[in-house]
């Protein structure tokens, strides 16, 4: 066990954490690339699946992972004790609602021009957040729509319960912190096993997995709890001043590892379980790195920067993969020839378009919203307001 160490509190410490900003950016990027890819892949013309698109494929899971973890992190980071349940419910609702229903107009719109149904599994169970406590394909994965929001049903449960989390954290003996980690992350192994109890047909849309299994394991808000509370125990645990002494390289390699590893897993196995715990760890490291003003490369302005819009990044990215330049809303364009470097292209304008996009939706929804109705900014922190929700 680890020699206690305190670290800075937050009214002590720098103002920010800024490579975990920088970080939220990579990714959004991965999660991206994960739904550019996955679109764009089969039109190469290769009927195996390649280590590479695993890789790929895998890329999106790992980026939304490194979210619920980081939430927990953060808002446990950033909690001031004077503050109250519903003020800090007032802030989330506030960051996160209006980008969604902005994008969901957006995508509602889209679909009528472009002559997808609008029905309503695919708009009303979106509409209130709720589409990932409904196990049907039609409702979670209505690629028409905005699909990735099905992870704000988790996100709200998160905040919903994070109250009540932290109290119970808190009273954990700092001691036995490490321990409570330990088994948190094998009980996010064990949710593979228990999925594997539930019926293994109808399969999950567009790959052989079993429909069941993999929304308990990879969509269900109460599974996803345990990514949230792994980042409530490690903030909890650099604050008690028992993190390992760990550098942030090394973490990123465990972290890499992981995921390039969990890609070579098959079914449900390859989601979450594999990289739980190295994300844990490279989140926690590179908390520690910014408190002790040691490099990572992500905290840079530019990264910082990137990290503040990739809430809208992640908000926007699906419809421009869907209508933009790939069409992936069209089933006829996934089997039209390709060249790569035609993928290449056509990832690199869905890039450059949803930054921009990002960008315009950050600066004329997302901040005036926060600047006018969450009525008060959070406390100087470690990290700013924006780094606490979703990307």
């Amino acid at each position: 066990m680890p020699v206690p160490r305190p670290e800075p509190s937050p009214a002590t410490a720098q103002s920010r954490l800024p490579s975990l900003t920088g970080m939220r950016f990579l990714a959004a990027l991965m999660v991206m690339l994960c739904h550019a890819g996955t679109s764009l892949l089969p039109r190469l013309g290769d009927p195996k699946v390649s280590w590479h698109e695993r890789l790929i494929a895998n890329a999106g899971p790992v980026g939304l992972s490194f979210f619920f973890v980081l939430s927990g992190f953060v808002l446990t980071w950033v909690a001031a004790p004077e503050d109250t349940r519903v003020a800090f419910w007032r802030r989330r609702l506030v960051k996160i609602f209006p980008n969604h229903l902005v994008t969901l107009a957006a995508a509602v719109v889209l679909m009528l021009y472009t002559g997808v149904a609008v029905t309503a599994a695919n708009t009303v169970p979106t509409l209130f957040l709720v589409q990932a406590w409904i196990p049907r394909q039609d409702v979670i994965l209505n690629f028409g729509s905005n699909t990735p929001s099905w992870s704000l049903s988790c996100e709200l449960l998160f905040y919903l319960s994070f109250p009540w989390l932290l109290a119970a954290a808190r009273r954990i003996r700092p001691q036995r912190l490490w321990w409570w980690l330990v088994g948190l992350v094998a009980a996010i192994c064990v949710v593979p096993l228990l999925a594997g109890l539930l019926p293994d047909r109808p399969y999950m849309l567009g790959s052989s997995d079993p429909w069941w299994q993999v929304w308990f394991v990879y969509h269900f808000p109460v599974t996803r709890l345990l990514e949230f509370v792994l980042g409530i125990l490690t903030a909890l645990v650099i604050r008690s001043g028992r993190w390992i002494p760990l550098p942030f390289g090394v973490a990123a390699f465990l972290a890499a590892g992981a995921f390039t590893g969990g890609a070579l897993l098959t079914d449900t196995y390859r989601y979450v379980a594999p990289t739980a715990l190295p994300l844990a760890l490279l989140i926690g490291a590179a908390a520690t790195a910014d408190l002790r003003r040691r490099r990572t490369g992500f905290g840079g302005r530019a990264m910082v920067r990137l990290g503040e819009i990739s809430y809208a990044f992640y908000m926007v990215h699906f419809l421009v993969v869907s209508y933009g330049p790939i069409g992936a809303v069209h089933l006829e364009n996934w089997t039209k020839p390709l060249s790569a470097g035609d993928a290449f292209l056509l990832t690199g304008l869905t890039l450059v378009i949803s930054l921009v996009l990002a960008w315009l939706l950050h600066t004329f929804v997302e901040a005036p919203a926060m600047r006018r109705w969450s009525r008060r900014a959070d406390p100087v922190t470690t990290a700013p307001p924006s780094s606490t929700a979703l990307a």
